[in-house]
């Protein structure tokens, strides 16, 4: 009888012990962002015409305007110290996993980067999709690091998690304006 009770009593902790895990790593997935689920909210958000992209650098948070009261808002990544711009810009073109080649002043940091970095490839920085403004210059795009988003990283470019960049690709239009300010 005391070996069936110690029996049982050895299933029970097991029992627990896989029920533990279990629930340690649901936690675990609730508290981070799935890297493909949107993170954006609606918000109130006046001041500026329905359509136009709002980017604020000082809250690296990026609104696109719904109507004269609403905006979604989305964490991004911005432009590191010296490297930010302010202004108008317009929406140039929209690509779908981009290629990336990258410009002089990244090369520069980096020789060892090849000239061009095919679209869809884990090291390519577009992530999943770009906007492009200022003759390429800039673009609001996915990334291939999304731990980075929320932080002054880029040389610039307005990066966004990967999810968001679809939804905002699906909203706006070639010709949509751009407003970055601090």
């Amino acid at each position: 009888m005391r070996a069936i009770l110690c029996f049982l009593g050895l299933r029970m902790i097991s029992l627990f012990k896989r029920l533990a895990i279990v629930a340690a790593v649901a936690l675990a997935s609730a508290a981070a962002p799935a890297a493909n689920a949107a993170t954006h909210d609606v918000v109130s958000f006046a001041g500026f015409a329905p359509g136009t992209i709002v980017v604020k650098t000082h809250e690296r948070r990026l609104y696109f305007v719904l109507d004269y009261g609403r905006a979604l808002r989305f964490p991004v990544g911005v432009g590191r110290a010296g490297m930010a711009w302010t202004g108008l810009a317009r929406v140039e073109g929209k690509y779908v996993r981009p290629a990336w080649a990258p410009p002089p002043s990244i090369r520069a940091e980096n020789p060892r980067l090849p000239r061009v970095i095919p679209g869809g490839a884990p090291n390519n920085p577009m992530g999943a999709a770009a906007l492009t403004l200022r003759g390429g210059e800039y673009a609001i795009h996915g990334t291939n690091h999304p731990e980075l988003i929320g932080g002054f990283v880029s040389h610039g470019c307005i990066r966004m998690y990967n999810a968001d960049i679809r939804e905002l690709y699906r909203l706006v239009d070639v010709g949509t304006p751009v407003v970055v300010e601090r």
